[in-house]
């Protein structure tokens, strides 16, 4: 082997897990970014509708959905580093605690849209509907998603298929997580607080 091959060997990826899930991650950033952009738009055109049905909402609920992803977010870190020490039962146990966290938001979700659609609320009852439905269901399905990559995780962690030497699934699924959390973070006050 070449002295550069043993340089380049060396050299860490500078971005944990697979490429492919940046370009991901990045392209459904700038989805909901343009989401986002276009909410603030129409809210400043709209500013007393928006103000008025923003009151109807379930703040609270918002509030234990930021806990549940900010909290399984650190459970997902704490999996990350507790396969890099190799400890494989830590690891199980940190995805399991950050799938729960996940199905806490699942479940307040769920009991918020039934609230509003138990209400008569739908898509086009007015502006401010529309977007409230439209985001926080698209980030929903995200959530869905990961808690399925969560899921696979685990049971390729008891299939033995990640060790400290070779990890690179779980950085991977870690960093969609991440991205699901950091979205909510934004879109939380965007749409229930900020007035």
């Amino acid at each position: 082997m070449s002295v550069a091959s043993n340089e380049m060997a060396k050299v860490k990826d500078p971005l944990p897990g697979d490429l492919a899930i940046w370009f991901f991650i990045m392209a459904e950033m700038l989805v909901f970014g343009i989401f986002f952009i276009t909410y603030v738009f129409v809210r400043s055109n709209n500013v007393e509708l928006f103000n008025t049905y923003q009151l109807e909402l379930h703040r609270v609920a918002g509030i234990i959905n930021t806990i549940a992803l900010i909290t399984s977010s650190y459970f997902v870190a704490m999996g990350v580093y507790c396969i890099r020490q190799n400890n494989i039962q830590r690891t199980g146990h940190m995805l399991l605690s950050a799938l729960f966290m996940g199905a806490v938001f699942v479940a307040v979700k769920m009991w918020e849209y039934s609230h509003v659609f138990g209400a008569g609320i739908h898509l086009s009852t007015n502006t401010f509907y529309t977007f409230y439905i439209s985001l926080t269901f698209f980030h929903f399905m995200h959530v869905m998603m990961g808690m399925v990559i969560l899921g696979a995780l685990y049971y390729f962690l008891r299939q033995g298929k990640y060790t400290a030497d070779d990890h690179h699934g779980i950085e991977t699924g870690a960093s969609y997580w991440h991205m699901v959390d950091l979205l909510w973070i934004v879109l939380f006050p965007l749409v229930y607080i900020i007035r």
